[in-house]
C-alpha cells in the first residue's frame, strides 16, 4: 500500500476530514493532533471500520455520515487488514489468537491426532457405560470418584482397577445406578440412625448364613449359588446326566437338575427372609426408606434384591462393585480404551517434552520486553506447554514482582493495584505487541492505528516505545498511523524512523480538519526563526524568547541584552522605546553577524501588536511563530493596563521575577471590582507563561493552545484599555 485515502464526514465528531496519508518513503506515518481536535474520534472510525460496522456521530445522530477508506487505487480497505491500538486498555490480554505464537503445528498435530484416539475410544466406553448403569449422570466424573476420589482421572481410574477385572464376575452389572446412589439416598444411608439400623440387619443377615445348611457369608452367598445353577444350566451340566452333592452337615444332598438345584436355593433363601428377627430389622429399615419417591424407589428395588443390603454397609466399596461390574460387562471397550491411553502415553510425553524445550514467538517477546521496559516486574509465560500442545485455549503470564533484592509471584490483578500508570501501560503495551506477533504469520497487509500510546509514561520507557513501532515499521506487510498530541515524541518519531515528508499535523478548518504537512519539528529556531530574522516579521518577533534563552544560558540574568529582551515579554518602563536597531544590535552581538532590520528606529512593541493582529485573521493553525507572536502580546497587553491602573513606579522597580501573577495580586486589592479586567487577566496567567518562555525541547503547551483561544484573549485584553 502506498497511500491510505480517508474520506470522513460526521464520525465520531470529525466533521469533515478529507486526506491521503502517504507511505512513499516509508512504512509509517505520524500524526500530530492537539487534544480534543481528532485523535480519538480518527481511531474510533478506524476501529468501526475493523469491526465491519458503520461510523456515526454520537453526539449528533441525526447528521448523515460518510466513510470512505481506501488505498492509492481506491480500493476499499477490509476490515480484517485494521487493527486498532487505543491508548490504555486494562482488560486487554493473551487471547485464543495471540496464543497461537507459542504454537509448533507439527507437534500439535502429533499430539491432538494422539489425543483424538484417546477421545475416541474413552467416548465410545462412556457412551456403553452409561446404558449399561442406565445413569444420567456424567459417567466420566462417576468413574473417577469411584477409584480415586478426583473428579478428573477418567484413565488413572481404569487403570487402577485393571488386574482387579480379570477376576471380576460382574455381579452387579444390571443394577440401576441412579437408583441405588440418588443423593437423597446417599444421604440417608450415611446417617447414623440408619447405620445402626443396617447394621443390625447384617449382623443377623450373617447369622443366618452361617446358620445356614448351604450357604456361606464368604464363599456361597446366595449370589453365587444362583450364579452356579445358571452356570451349570446353561452349559448342559444336567443334561449330560451329570449330578451335584450339596454338603448338608450329613450325607450330602444329591441334586439332578437344574430346577431342583434352583427350588434348593430358593428354600433355603426362604427360610433365611422369613426369620423374625431379620424381618424386624428389615421392617425397621422399610420405615426408613419410604419417606420420599427417591427413597421409595430404592426400597422398591431393595425389597426385591435384600441381598444387596449387606453391601450398604460400605457404599464407597460397593459403588467401586458396581462400577466394575458395569467395566466387566463392557470389558471390549474398556481393553481398548486403555490400549490406546497407554499407548499414546509414552509419545505424548516426549511431545510434551520436546514442547516445554522450544523457544517460540512469545518467548521473544516477553524477552525483549523484559529487557526494554523498566518496570517492578519480570514476565514469564506460565502454561506454554499445554498452549503449545492444545490443552490449554490461551496463554497465562507469570508476574515476578521485585522489591529490594526480594521477589514474589503475583497475580495478575495484584500486580495492577500496585503499579503506577505508566507502568499498568507497559503492561498493555506487551499484549499490543502479541497481537502484532501474530499479524506478522498472517498474509496480506495490516495497518496500525496507534492511539496516543506513548501517554503517561516516563521517559525510558517512550523510547521503549518508539523502538517497538520502529520494529513494526519494518514488517513488509505492515502500514503504521501513529497519532499523538505530544510534540516531544512526534518529533522524536520522526528523528528515529518516520520521514519528515511523512509527519503530518492535523488542523482544524472551516469544514472540519485537515492533515497538513509538517512544520517546525527540527529546531524552529535554527532552520526557521534565525534565517528569516531580518525579513520575517512574524518570525523576528517569535525568535525573541529563544535569544533570551541563549543569553540566559551563556551570559546569565543580568546581560544588559538579556535584561532588555525581557521588556519585550514583560511591560517596563523601557518597552515602548526598544527599537529593532537595538534587537538587530542583541542579535549581531550573540551570533558574530552585521545584518539590519528595513526599519531600523521602528518600535519593537509595534512590530509585535502588527503581528499579532495578524495572526488572528492567518488559517494556519499549527504555526509555532503565530503562536508565539499572540502569547507575548496578550500578556505585553494585560501588564501595560495593570501597570498603567497601578501607577506606583516604586512597586513596579522592586518587581524582579513572577512579574504578572505580582502585577495581578496587586491589582486585585487595588480594583476589586474590575471582575471582567481580573477575569480576562487570570486567563494571561494561566495560559501564557509556558508559551512565551519556550523550552528547547518542549512546545506542547503552546501548540496544544488553539488559536481562536488565543485570539479571544488577545481582544479580551485588548478591551481592557478602550
Amino acid at each position: 500500500m502506498k497511500k491510505l485515502k480517508i474520506d470522513l464526514t460526521n464520525c465520531h465528531g470529525i466533521h469533515r476530514l478529507d486526506s491521503e496519508i502517504s507511505f512513499k518513503d516509508a512504512r509509517a506515518a505520524a500524526i500530530y493532533a492537539p487534544n480534543g481536535l481528532m485523535k480519538t474520534s480518527f481511531a474510533r472510525t478506524f476501529g468501526d471500520l475493523s469491526r465491519g460496522v458503520d461510523s456515526s456521530d454520537h453526539l449528533f445522530p441525526e447528521r448523515a455520515s460518510s466513510r470512505n477508506i481506501t488505498d492509492q487505487d481506491g480500493v476499499a480497505v477490509d476490515p480484517s487488514q485494521v487493527v486498532v491500538i487505543v491508548s490504555y486498555d486494562e482488560e486487554m490480554g493473551p487471547t485464543e489468537e495471540t496464543s497461537t505464537l507459542l504454537v509448533d503445528q507439527v507437534l500439535r498435530d502429533e499430539y491432538e491426532r494422539l489425543q483424538r484416539g484417546i477421545n475416541e475410544a474413552r467416548a465410545d466406553l462412556v457412551a456403553a457405560l452409561k446404558i449399561q448403569s442406565s445413569t444420567k449422570k456424567d459417567v466420566a466424573r462417576e468413574v473417577s470418584l469411584a477409584f480415586t476420589r478426583d473428579d478428573q482421572s477418567f484413565f488413572r481410574s481404569l487403570l487402577r482397577v485393571e488386574e482387579e477385572l480379570q477376576d471380576e464376575e460382574a455381579r452387579y452389572a444390571e443394577l440401576p445406578y441412579d437408583t441405588l446412589f440418588d443423593d437423597k439416598v446417599l444421604a440417608l444411608l450415611a446417617t447414623k440412625d440408619f447405620a445402626e439400623t443396617l447394621a443390625d440387619y447384617v449382623q443377623r443377615f450373617n447369622e443366618l448364613l452361617d446358620a445356614s445348611t448351604y450357604f456361606s457369608r464368604d464363599t456361597f452367598s446366595y449370589y453365587n449359588a444362583e450364579t452356579v445353577a445358571r452356570s451349570l444350566g446353561a452349559n448342559g451340566f444336567f443334561d449330560a446326566n451329570h449330578t451335584v452333592i450339596l454338603h448338608d452337615g450329613s450325607g450330602g444332598t444329591t441334586v439332578g437338575s437344574q430346577k431342583e438345584l434352583a427350588d434348593l436355593i430358593n428354600s433355603e433363601k426362604d427360610r433365611i427372609s422369613e426369620d423374625a428377627a431379620l424381618r424386624k430389622t428389615f421392617a425397621a429399615i422399610e420405615a426408613k426408606l419410604t419417606r420420599n419417591a427417591e427413597v421409595r424407589r430404592f426400597w422398591d428395588f431393595i425389597s426385591e434384591n435384600q441381598a444387596i443390603l449387606p453391601e450398604l454397609v460400605n457404599v464407597d466399596r460397593f459403588k467401586e462393585r458396581v462400577w466394575k461390574s458395569y467395566l466387566k460387562a463392557n470389558e471390549g471397550l474398556y481393553s481398548e480404551a486403555v490400549a490406546r491411553f497407554r499407548g499414546a502415553e509414552v509419545r505424548k510425553k516426549e511431545i510434551q517434552a520436546a514442547a516445554a524445550g522450544q523457544r517460540g514467538q512469545w518467548e521473544e517477546v516477553i524477552e525483549i520486553f523484559n529487557r526494554r521496559f523498566f518496570v517492578p516486574f519480570t514476565l514469564t509465560a506460565k502454561n506454554r506447554t499445554n498452549v503449545v500442545l492444545g490443552l490449554d485455549a490461551v496463554a497465562k503470564l507469570g508476574f515476578e514482582f521485585e522489591d529490594g533484592g526480594e521477589s514474589v509471584e503475583v497475580e495478575r490483578d495484584d500486580l495492577l493495584e500496585v503499579l503506577s500508570t505508566g507502568e499498568k501501560k507497559a503492561l498493555y503495551i506487551l499484549n499490543v505487541l502479541f497481537e502484532v506477533e501474530r499479524r506478522k504469520n498472517q498474509p496480506g497487509e495490516t495497518i496500525f492505528i496507534v492511539d496516543d500510546i506513548a501517554d503517561s509514561f516516563d521517559y525510558k520507557n517512550k523510547y521503549a516505545i518508539i523502538q517497538y513501532l520502529k520494529d513494526i515499521a519494518d514488517v513488509d506487510n505492515f502500514r503504521l498511523v501513529v497519532l499523538t498530541h505530544n510534540f516531544d515524541f512526534y518529533r522524536t518519531l520522526e528523528s528515529r524512523f518516520i520521514p519528515y515528508s511523512q509527519c503530518l499535523m492535523a488542523q482544524k478548518t472551516e469544514q472540519g480538519v485537515a492533515l497538513v504537512r509538517a512544520a517546525g519539528i527540527k529546531n524552529p529556531f535554527i532552520k526557521d526563526f534565525k534565517p528569516n530574522f531580518f525579513v520575517d516579521p512574524g518570525k523576528r518577533v517569535a525568535a525573541i524568547p529563544f535569544i533570551r534563552n541563549l543569553l540566559e544560558y551563556t551570559r546569565g540574568e543580568d546581560d544588559p541584552d538579556y535584561v532588555k529582551l525581557t521588556s519585550l515579554l514583560h511591560w517596563k518602563a523601557d518597552t515602548a522605546s526598544i527599537t529593532q536597531s537595538d534587537l538587530d544590535a542583541i542579535f549581531n552581538s550573540l551570533f558574530e553577524t552585521s545584518e539590519q532590520w528595513r526599519d531600523p528606529n521602528g518600535a519593537v512593541i509595534e512590530m509585535i501588536t502588527d503581528q499579532a493582529d495578524a495572526c488572528v485573521g492567518d488559517s494556519t493553525s499549527l504555526n509555532l511563530s503565530n503562536k508565539i507572536t499572540l502569547s507575548i502580546a496578550i500578556r505585553l497587553e494585560a501588564e501595560k493596563h495593570m501597570v498603567e491602573a497601578i501607577n506606583d513606579p516604586e512597586f513596579l522597580d522592586g518587581v524582579r521575577a513572577n512579574q504578572t501573577p505580582q502585577l495581578l495580586a496587586r491589582y486585585k486589592k487595588d480594583f476589586p471590582s474590575e471582575l471582567v479586567a481580573i477575569r480576562a487577566i487570570d486567563g494571561v496567567v494561566l495560559m501564557t507563561p509556558e508559551h512565551i518562555h519556550v523550552n528547547s525541547f518542549m512546545y506542547e503547551p503552546i501548540l496544544d493552545m488553539s488559536d481562536e483561544h488565543l485570539a479571544r484573549l488577545l481582544a479580551e485584553v485588548k478591551a481592557l484599555g478602550s
